[in-house]
């Protein structure tokens, strides 16, 4: 994408502003850039593991938790999480050059999986069978494609049906709270969602900038799931992860107000 971050007052539209004359949400599209960019090897979109490392830890603290990773691509992310020790990698794309790619890859290395699979329909996958869904652009390459709303929508309540109570969706994206939460924060996923924001990769803070906020502490949300109005963002073309928690049915319970009481 030609920019690393969605203006603000998207809502649940297109991301119009953030998207180039490519259809991301196509797959001959995919196809075509893997055939033609097979030499350059290898792609990661936003940020590299190292960077999202402490989150992954974090949030996902055993090494045999089964991950899946969608929208994979010829990205490193899912090799170097390996090298950190988690054993049980899914990754699908909608690409079937990708994961053609990559299967032959990693073909020696049984704790990485590569499956073709469009993220709109993972009927494939059992209910409640990852803790762990981690994603880095692929919602966003949906909200540049056509029926923007509508793709976004099935593909999160499929992230929603196969995760475990417990479980987390984590996405990283350009997309500040205002064009991400009326997609995130819907009572039928039921999700605690905590937001972090990071800076792009190689960008250094100004000389003058006396900010010590660490990109480790969650950022609050206004009640209407935005950012304060006195939020000072260090980076304007940072990155916003999105830590989406799986709640069980009785936290569920205790977040949704009982109809039967309402006035």
């Amino acid at each position: 994408m030609e920019r690393s971050r969605a203006d603000g007052g998207g809502g649940m539209s297109r991301d119009v502003s953030s998207c180039n004359t490519y259809n991301y949400g196509d797959a001959a599209y995919w196809d075509a850039r893997y055939v033609a960019e097979a030499e350059m090897g290898h792609f990661d979109w936003y940020q590299r593991y190292t960077a999202l490392r402490p989150f992954v830890r974090s949030y996902v603290p055993d090494f045999s938790s089964p991950i899946l990773v969608v929208g994979c691509g010829n990205a490193l992310m899912s090799e170097d999480m390996v090298k950190d020790g988690y054993q049980d990698i899914m990754n699908i794309d909608v690409s079937s050059v990708a994961v053609h790619m990559m299967s032959r890859k990693y073909e020696g290395i049984p704790h990485l999986k590569y499956i073709k699979m469009d993220v709109r329909d993972m009927s494939f996958f059992s209910d409640r069978s990852f803790d762990c869904v981690l994603d880095k652009g692929t919602l966003d390459s949906l909200m540049c494609g056509t029926d923007a709303p509508a793709s976004a929508a099935q593909m999160l309540g499929e992230v929603s049906r196969i995760l475990k109570a417990g479980g987390v969706y984590m996405l990283i994206t350009y997309g500040d709270p205002s064009v991400r939460m009326p997609h995130l924060d819907r009572p039928e996923y039921g999700w605690q969602v905590i937001l972090f924001i990071i800076p792009r990769p190689g960008y250094e803070k100004p000389a003058n900038c006396t900010s010590t906020r660490s990109f480790l502490e969650p950022v609050p949300l206004t009640e209407e799931g935005l950012l304060p109005r006195d939020f000072y963002l260090e980076d304007k073309d940072s990155h916003y992860i999105y830590v989406c928690k799986k709640m069980d049915e009785d936290q569920i319970s205790r977040t949704i107000p009982d109809a039967n009481h309402s006035e």
